[in-house]
C-alpha cells in the first residue's frame, strides 16, 4: 500500500510539475514575444523612424535604435526599408544587407500585408524571440519599412530556470508529504486490520466462512444498524428458509420479527440458553454482543431446535432409566437370592418356595397388567423400571388395576412422554420416602377414555402449599434442598406447552400431593413462548 500510494502520488506530482513547467515556459515565451511586438509597434509608429526611413538617415536611425535598445532592454532593434534592406543594426557590417540573411524571413507578412507578428529565430546575435511590425505613413497608409525587435531566449531561459527552481522545490515537498501521508494511512489501516496482509485477510475470510458453514448450529450476526451481516446454511435450514434466500443486508426484524437481537444490541447484556419461538419453532438461543472497545458494534446469535436438545436429553434420560432399573433389579434380586440360598441351607425349603412363588406372582401380576393395559413397550418398560426402583427404595408403586392406556397417538413422542411421567413418579417417590420412610405408597392411575390421556400420580409426601403449586413449575424452583433440583417439573411444563396439555396439582385431605396430567390426543401447537 505504501508503494502503491507513493507511486500514485509521485506520478501525479510529476505530471502536474511537468505540465506547470511547460505552461510556465510557454507563458514566458508568449509574454516576451508580446513585449517584443509591442516595442516593435511603438518604434514603427515613431515619427523620427518614419522620417528617418523616408530620408534614409542611416546615422540617425542607428542612434535612435541604440537608444531604444537600452531603454527597452532588447537584444536588438533592426530597422529596414520597404525592401527589407537594413538601415539600422547593432552590427554596422550588416547595414545595407537584406534582413532575410539573418533568419530567412523577408518580412512579407509585415511589408506586403501590413500585419505585425512574432517569430523565433537563430540570427547573428543568437537565438531570440522577435516582434516585427510594418512602418506605415500615417497620411497615405503607405508601407515604407519594417522594424524588428528581438529579446534573447537566454534571458527567457534564465527566468524560466528561476521559476522552475521554485516549482520543483514545491513539487518535491508535495511528493515528500504524499509519501509521509501514504505511510501514515497504510500504518493506520494495518492497525485497523490487526497487522494482517491482504492475502492473510482473504485466507482468514475463507477459513471463517468454512467454519461457519461447518457448525451444526444456526448462526446470524447483525451490525449496529440491525442489518444482517452473516448467516450460515444451518441457520437457513433451521428457520425453514430456502437455501438461496438473500439475507445479508436485510433488517433482522423483517426476517425474524420475534427476534430480541436488537434488545441485546441496546443493552449489551449477553443472553444464554434462552428458549424462544422463531418462525413457529421452539429453539434454544445464545446471544452475544460484539464489542469494539467500549462500543457495541453488533450481535451474534447461535440457535438450535429445541427438539435436538430434547432428543439428547431424552437419550440420556432413557440411559439413566435403564441403568437405574438394572441397578435396582440387581440389588433387589441379589438380596432375595441370598435369602433363598440361606433358607435352603437351613432346610427351610417350604419358606424358600413360598418366597419364590410370591416374587413370581407379584411380577406376573404386574406384567399381566402392563400387557393388558399398556401395550406400548416404551411406556410399559418405564413403568416396570419405576416399579423396581420403588421396591429398591423400600416403597410401593401401586398401579390402579383399572388403568388403561391403549390409545396413545402415533405423533406423541414416546421418549418425551416417559420423561414427563418418569419425572412425576420420581418426585412422588422421593417426597414419599422423605416424609414417611420405607413402606410408603405412591399411587398411579391412567386412562385414555375420551379425547385426552390422563395420568394421575399421588404421593404420601408433605404436600405442596397452594401458594407454591404453580411456582414449582418454574426453572430452578423446588421444594427439595440443593442447587441441582427444579428442572424436572420445568421440563414437564415445557412439554405440555408444546403439546397443548396441562397439569394440575392438588393436596388431598389424606395428605401428600396429587399431580394430574392431561394430554390431548389431537395436539394443539403453541406459537408463543
Amino acid at each position: 500500500m505504501i508503494l502503491t500510494l507513493g507511486l500514485v502520488s509521485a506520478l501525479q506530482t510529476i505530471l502536474i510539475g511537468v505540465f506547470a513547467g511547460y505552461y510556465l515556459s510557454e507563458s514566458l515565451y508568449d509574454e516576451i514575444g508580446q513585449r517584443a511586438l509591442m516595442v516593435a509597434k511603438t518604434v514603427a509608429a515613431a515619427p523620427a523612424v518614419i522620417s528617418g526611413i523616408q530620408s534614409r538617415d542611416v546615422a540617425g536611425l542607428n542612434h535612435l535604435a541604440a537608444r531604444l535598445e537600452e531603454t527597452n532592454e532588447a537584444l536588438f532593434i533592426v530597422i529596414g526599408d520597404h525592401n527589407a534592406i537594413r538601415l539600422a543594426h547593432p552590427d554596422p557590417a550588416r547595414l545595407g544587407h537584406s534582413m532575410a540573411d539573418d533568419d530567412g524571413d523577408y518580412g512579407r507578412q509585415a511589408l506586403v500585408h501590413g500585419e505585425a507578428y512574432v517569430a523565433r529565430a537563430l540570427g547573428s546575435l543568437g537565438e531570440s524571440v522577435r516582434g516585427k511590425a510594418p512602418v506605415v505613413v500615417p497620411d497615405s497608409g503607405e508601407i515604407i519599412g519594417i522594424v524588428s525587435v528581438g529579446y534573447s531566449l537566454a534571458q527567457v531561459e534564465t527566468a524560466i530556470e528561476r521559476y522552475n527552481f521554485v516549482l520543483y522545490g514545491v513539487v518535491g515537498l508535495v511528493l515528500m508529504i504524499s509519501i509521509v501521508a501514504a505511510i501514515v494511512i497504510a500504518g493506520r489501516f494495518k492497525r485497523a486490520i490487526f497487522g494482517l496482509e491482504p492475502e492473510e485477510i482473504a485466507r482468514l475470510f475463507q477459513e471463517r466462512d468454512a467454519t461457519l458453514q461447518s457448525v451444526r448450529e444456526g448462526i446470524i450476526a447483525i451490525n449496529r444498524q440491525g442489518l444482517i451481516t452473516t448467516v450460515n446454511r444451518t441457520a437457513l435450514d433451521t428457520l425453514g428458509l430456502e437455501p438461496e434466500t438473500p439475507l445479508a443486508g436485510q433488517p433482522i426484524l423483517s426476517v425474524l420479527p420475534e427476534s430480541d437481537l436488537l434488545a441485546v444490541l441496546e443493552s449489551g447484556v449477553p443472553d444464554f440458553d434462552r428458549e424462544v419461538w422463531l418462525r413457529g419453532r421452539q429453539m434454544v438461543v445464545n446471544r452475544l454482543p460484539v464489542r469494539e472497545g467500549s462500543d457495541i458494534i453488533g450481535v451474534v446469535a447461535s440457535f438450535r431446535l429445541r427438539d435436538e436438545v430434547d432428543q439428547v436429553s431424552r437419550q440420556l434420560t432413557r440411559i439413566q432409566q435403564y441403568a437405574d432399573t438394572l441397578r435396582s433389579q440387581t440389588h433387589e434380586y441379589s438380596n432375595k437370592l441370598h435369602t433363598i440360598a440361606g433358607l435352603i441351607q437351613i432346610g427351610a425349603t417350604d419358606e424358600a418356595m413360598a418366597l419364590i412363588g410370591n416374587e413370581v406372582s407379584d411380577h406376573q401380576a404386574l406384567l399381566h397388567l402392563l400387557l393388558e393395559a399398556v401395550p406400548d413397550p416404551v411406556l410399559a418398560g418405564c413403568l416396570l423400571g419405576k416399579y423396581n426402583r420403588a421396591r429398591e427404595m423400600g416403597l410401593h408403586l401401586d398401579i390402579d388395576p383399572d388403568s388403561q392406556m391403549t390409545d396413545i397417538p402415533e405423533r406423541l413422542p414416546r421418549d418425551q412422554l416417559v420423561s414427563v411421567l418418569g419425572n412425576l413418579i420420581d418426585n412422588a417417590l422421593e417426597a414419599t420416602r422423605s416424609h414417611t420412610g420405607e413402606g410408603g405408597h405412591v399411587q398411579l392411575s391412567m386412562t385414555d377414555l375420551g379425547h385426552e390421556l390422563i395420568f394421575e400420580v399421588e404421593d404420601q409426601g408433605p404436600g405442596i402449599p397452594e401458594s407454591a403449586q404453580q411456582k414449582i413449575f418454574e426453572k430452578g424452583v423446588s421444594s427439595k434442598e440443593g442447587n441441582e433440583h427444579g428442572i424436572g417439573l420445568h421440563l414437564v411444563r415445557l412439554f405440555l406447552n408444546r403439546w397443548g396439555g396441562s397439569v394440575t396439582v392438588e393436596s388431598p385431605s389424606t395428605g401428600g400431593s396429587r399431580f394430574t396430567l392431561y394430554l390431548p390426543k389431537t395436539p394443539e401447537e403453541r406459537k408463543t413462548h
